[in-house]
């Protein structure tokens, strides 16, 4: 496995467990539907909860979470979407990133709620 597989596989630990540590309850891991991935689904209170986990070992070229593209959100979406439908999931639904800097010296998690929402219409 490339290092930026470990590096991806050890932010969705991390991601995971930091989520654990606040209350949320970790239903899937890289759940598929087709080609379009969802890092983590959780739920926590009322919603159910889409993780995008993002890692990189610096933050030299802007913090992770900037790294997400458009298309990438509306693949999470349609997952989601997917998802969602055939579960018969009847929660409030919430996309939320987990940015993670973590080399030698640090780690660093940043947690943003409701990161992005789908399009209406």
């Amino acid at each position: 496995m490339a290092s930026h597989n470990d590096l991806g596989k050890l932010g969705e630990d991390l991601a995971c467990d930091f989520l654990k540590q606040k209350g949320y309850v970790i239903k899937e891991r890289n759940w598929y539907s087709e080609k379009k991935e969802i890092d983590i689904i959780a739920e926590c209170n009322q919603f159910l909860v889409i993780v995008e986990v993002k890692t990189r070992d610096t933050n030299f070229f802007g913090d992770p979470i900037d790294m997400i593209s458009r298309s990438k959100i509306r693949n999470i979406i349609d997952a989601a979407s997917h998802y969602i439908f055939i579960h018969n999931i009847q929660k409030e639904v919430r996309f939320d990133v987990i940015s993670i800097i973590c080399n030698k010296k640090i780690t660093q998690i940043k947690h943003f709620e409701d990161a992005f929402f789908p399009p209406i219409g």
